[in-house]
């Protein structure tokens, strides 16, 4: 038999009532201190799910009204194990994933992860991976196949989510690149079409008669396009780099685009011959350390050899500790070769991100304008980018 033993003044929530209801609620979020104010008792799954939440959120390891609490998870990779089993009992997946970051954040819990039965105990995200990769040098030989398999499933998930969806409107932006003067009827490009003819106008009829058609052509196997994934891998760029590394693949994947993977941060690594497999590319990846954007896109500039065929996807947060106006001078130098360069300063879904607003003042005003990009959206972005067309910037007002 079970007492329900609680201060003076509090009383157990009545979720049948919607008053009540709303006193639970307040008391799950303000943790139970005497101040809280709700005057609500939990017991049972809540009283148990406010102890998760207290593990991480609570401001003491001291009792709080109603029932013993003790905050804080320690350094104890038991507790730790069994709290993230918690949390998964009681949260839907996407909560668990923040209180996990929060976690690693709050309570310096990354080193636990270097432990195979902690990696296996925990939700599989794209964040968990950055902080994973970060530990990479750090990791023992007992850790790194389980590290490994959590990466490859956060990657499979992120691959099925985007990788039909790129091929295809890739594959529509090439075809639409190639252009041809005896389209059949579907593959007539009107705006081209009438903008050629504008001087076959015929004002009694008000009607333009075309005497030459422009139509979209059909990619041919040959490599029609070459992209250049330049990515910082500082460590505030992490999931951007899990992104980019998982787009790459599935642009090397296609056989009209070739495509190479450049990360840097002081040094320069070219991984374009992993690209068949992202895990070997974010295990190739050093997160963390310095910036030399300039020293990444000299690198690149070399690598390139049709200009105007090229595109160049730079992904950085612009925090450039090498030649500023060097870095400027080499865009400039692309741009003015007839490369389409791209700024990202993130691929991610982390909302806005931080970065040198200077820098990219800079590169707007070389026609070269830097934003912030989500997955979802970065098909689109490289599909204008493919067939110069201007860029789908997102409204960031």
């Amino acid at each position: 038999m079970t007492t329900d033993v609680r201060p003076t003044g509090v009383r157990p929530a009545d979720v049948g009532d919607p008053a009540g209801e709303r006193l639970r609620r307040w008391r799950l979020v303000l943790g139970g201190d005497q101040a809280d104010g709700t005057g609500c008792a939990l017991s049972g799954r809540d009283a148990a799910m406010d102890g998760t939440l207290a593990a991480l959120y609570g401001k003491g390891d001291r009792p709080q009204a109603g029932h013993d609490r003790s905050a804080g998870l320690g350094a104890s990779a038991p507790s730790v194990a069994r709290w993230l089993g918690d949390i998964r009992t009681y949260f839907p997946s996407s909560v668990v994933q923040v209180m996990q970051r929060d976690a690693i954040d709050r309570l310096g819990l990354a080193s636990l992860l270097l432990e195979p039965e902690m990696l296996e105990a925990v939700e599989a995200d794209v964040h968990l991976v950055g902080t994973l990769l970060s530990l990479n040098k750090a990791m023992p030989e007992t850790t790194k196949e389980t590290a490994r398999a959590v990466v490859r499933k956060v990657v499979e998930d992120v691959e099925k989510r985007l990788a039909n969806r790129t091929r295809a409107t890739l594959t529509g932006a090439l075809d639409r690149s190639a252009r041809i003067s005896r389209p059949r009827h579907h593959d007539i490009d009107w705006n081209r079409t009438i903008a050629a003819n504008l001087k076959h106008y015929l004002p009694e009829y008000r009607t333009v008669v075309p005497e030459r058609l422009v139509g979209y052509g059909r990619a041919a196997r040959s490599v029609k396009k070459e992209v250049v994934l330049c990515i910082d891998q500082s460590g505030s760029m992490a999931a951007s780099v899990v992104y980019a590394s998982v787009f790459g693949a599935v642009l090397a994947s296609m056989r009209s685009i070739s495509t190479r993977l450049v990360v840097f941060d002081t040094a320069v690594v070219d991984l374009t011959d992993q690209l068949d497999d992202p895990v070997d590319v974010l295990f190739g990846t050093r997160l963390g350390g310095g910036t030399d954007i300039n020293r990444a896109l000299a690198y690149c500039q070399s690598q390139i050899s049709r200009p105007a065929e090229t595109v160049v996807v730079l992904i950085s947060d612009l925090y450039e500790g090498g030649i500023r106006d060097e870095m400027l001078k080499r865009v400039a130098a692309m741009k003015a070769s007839g490369v389409q360069f791209v700024a990202l300063l993130a691929l991610s879904d982390e909302g806005a991100p931080a970065y040198d607003r200077e820098h990219a003042a800079a590169l707007a005003a070389l026609g070269a304008p830097a934003f912030a990009c989500t997955p979802d959206l970065f098909p689109e972005v490289m599909a204008a980018a493919l067939e110069k067309r201007p860029l789908p910037i997102p409204d960031t007002a």
